[in-house]
């Protein structure tokens, strides 16, 4: 686990909200307080639908982007807000598959980015989460090395804290 200080706040929300950069994260859960506080639970509810054949268990970010920014968009700029996105499971297997074979894929709960604004400072932590305890830290590395990375890579300024 990593934490990490977003250092334009204007160019990540730009890429959190109005571009792809995130899409194919899944939203697990998010919070926005603006004159109420909002609070979305990214898990899917199947009965909603015709047939859940296919269906992930949360909705991808691309799903609820607009939905999100509708609620943080305005002359005001909101008091606070959180998102927890996490690598999807398929991506996750196949890292873990590529990278470290000696790991079992069903072992690895999640892969998170907790996104928190608090009014004045952005924040990005890292987070990896197992069925079962492990010592074993290689993945929480492998995972904390990527998001650098992938933050680089869209050319997001940051700091280590």
């Amino acid at each position: 686990m990593i934490s990490l200080d977003l250092i334009d706040i204007r160019l990540v929300t730009s890429h959190l909200f109005l571009k792809d950069t995130f899409d194919h994260f899944s939203f697990i859960d998010g919070e926005v307080t603006t004159f109420n506080t909002f609070r979305i639970d990214g898990y899917i509810q199947k009965d909603f639908f015709d047939t859940d054949s296919g269906l992930p268990e949360y909705s991808y970010w691309k799903n609820v982007r607009e939905f999100c920014f509708s609620l943080v968009r305005g002359k005001r700029t909101p008091l606070n807000f959180r998102f927890v996105l996490c690598l999807p499971q398929k991506n996750i297997r196949r890292l873990v598959e590529e990278h470290i074979p000696s790991l079992d894929p069903e072992t690895v709960r999640g892969l998170y980015l907790n996104l928190t604004f608090d009014g004045k400072h952005l924040s990005c932590v890292t987070g990896t989460s197992f069925h079962t305890f492990t010592l074993d830290k290689s993945l929480e590395h492998m995972w904390d090395e990527m998001v650098q990375t992938f933050l680089k890579k869209q050319n997001i300024p940051f700091e280590k804290k």
